[in-house]
């Protein structure tokens, strides 16, 4: 832990950590809404609105905190921020492509006349399968330190295929707290085939992360750090049981419990990331640039501390807004 009596110390522990914060509420809020995109194709065209309409009030703010997750690492952390980003230059930039390709089949499916929508609905899949599996990739390549061979590339691709299952799972999740009847009952059945596809995914990467550096293996498998750990892969086995069992009682009558799936896979989300982040930890660019080599000046980061304390409520107290105004199921999004 940081010495709080130094700034040199606990500012950049604290950017970090409210980057981190960032890049979790990204990846569970993101997440499900790229999942539901992912989903398209195997809905028809009414449910194909109705999904729409799950996320239509919360996807452009659920962005915002990938924004602010590259701003603090652009302004407190601005050495790693360079290699990192010059790095994964390419599937950064087939990420913003499917982003930018998201939002305008997102606005334009709404307005396109019939004949028109179902290239929209198809662009709206490819935007979200391109954003998905470019942040895997990115993720991939982070894990095996950011170096380019055979062999890291061939991880980052089924980390990419991966984090697309696993958003798909969590959509689905979604899904089935916010619909009803014929739609609900097939996110059951999306999240009981995506749900092992997201599992495997997670431990392909818990079996990779020690293997990378001496450093992380000593914090997994030696006394005692490794009880810091431990209760992470339990809870998450717990945890995921309970899922299992209960998606195969879902929907219930009712409708009951239809929060719960989606609550517990986001549990399953924040503990798998804990987990990556215990790993890497004080290393914000992995074996080459910690926290504290890459921070910006003291006097920096107190100016950027002071814009953030304002700015990071505001979007907390939007997105907490949001999602408590358009509680309640999905209907269509229309704009008439």
């Amino acid at each position: 832990m940081p010495d709080f009596s130094n700034p040199h110390d606990w500012l950049p522990w604290a950017f970090a950590s409210l980057m981190g914060l960032s890049i979790l509420i990204y990846v569970v809020l993101d997440g499900f809404d790229l999942g539901v995109g992912l989903l398209f194709p195997m809905a028809d065209r009414t449910e194909q609105d109705r999904m729409i309409g799950s996320i239509g009030p919360f996807w452009d703010a659920n962005e915002t905190w990938l924004v602010l997750a590259v701003g603090l690492l652009l302004v407190a952390f601005p050495p790693a921020h360079g290699v990192i980003l010059s790095t994964l230059y390419l599937p950064v930039f087939v990420m913003l492509i499917g982003l930018i390709l998201r939002g305008v089949a997102f606005e334009f499916r709404a307005k396109a006349r019939d004949h028109h929508k179902a290239l929209w609905n198809r662009l709206f899949f490819v935007g979200s399968a391109m954003t998905a599996l470019s942040q895997g990739f990115m993720l991939g390549l982070y894990i095996m330190g950011l170096e380019k061979s055979l062999a890291t590339y061939a991880f980052a691709t089924l980390t990419a295929i991966s984090l697309t299952v696993g958003y798909s799972f969590i959509g689905s999740t979604w899904l089935i707290h916010k619909t009803e009847g014929m739609l609900q009952q097939k996110s059951v059945v999306w999240a009981r085939r995506s749900l092992w596809g997201a599992v495997t995914g997670v431990l392909t990467v818990s079996i990779a992360t020690p293997m990378v550096s001496d450093r992380i293996f000593a914090k997994w498998f030696t006394f005692p750090e490794l009880l810091w750990l431990v209760p992470l892969p339990i809870l998450s086995g717990v945890v995921l049981f309970a899922l299992w069992r209960l998606l195969q009682q879902m929907p219930k009558p009712q409708d009951r419990q239809n929060w719960l799936p989606f609550a517990m896979s986001t549990a399953l989300f924040v503990m798998a990331y804990l987990g990556l982040a215990y790993s890497f930890y004080p290393y914000v660019v992995p074996e080459k640039l910690t926290i504290y080599d890459a921070a910006a000046a003291p006097e920096s980061l107190w100016i950027i501390l002071v814009g953030a304390l304002c700015v990071v409520p505001v979007i907390i107290g939007y997105s907490i807004l949001a999602y408590f105004i358009f509680r309640g199921k999905a209907t269509d999004l229309r704009y008439e």
